[in-house]
């Protein structure tokens, strides 16, 4: 089983950016896809950014293409989220998840850390 612990959230101003990490309690970067999720008041928890393993593939969500970067450091075992121009909008908690295998679209995720908030100020 993978242990997720995101870290980084805050209070930011909008335009300002933050990084979010998540570690993993083993290695994830040949066996895992890696996602980001968010969920924001009274709405659905969306995929915002995945990478499938080995990092030959990643995807955004058209919300934060252009200004959200995923990141993996396989020395680390820690997944990162680079997320710039924040507008309020983005306000939410931010999860971390793993899964087993290639596909990161459409599909569930297994392993789940415990969030990190997020909140951008207008």
């Amino acid at each position: 089983q993978v242990h997720l612990v995101e870290s980084g959230g805050g209070l930011v101003q909008a335009g300002g950016s933050l990084r979010l990490s998540c570690a993993a309690s083993e290695n994830t970067f040949s066996t895992y896809t890696m996602g980001w999720f968010r969920q924001g008041p009274g709405k659905q928890r969306d995929l915002v950014a995945a990478t499938n393993w080995g990092g030959s593939k990643t995807y955004y969500a058209d919300s934060v293409k252009g200004r959200f970067t995923l990141s993996r450091d396989s020395a680390k075992n820690t997944v990162y989220l680079q997320m710039n121009s924040l507008q309020p909008e983005g306000t939410a908690v931010y999860y971390c998840a793993a899964r087993p295998g290639s596909s990161y679209l459409y599909v569930e995720y297994d392993y789940w850390g415990q969030g990190t908030q997020v909140t951008v100020s207008s």
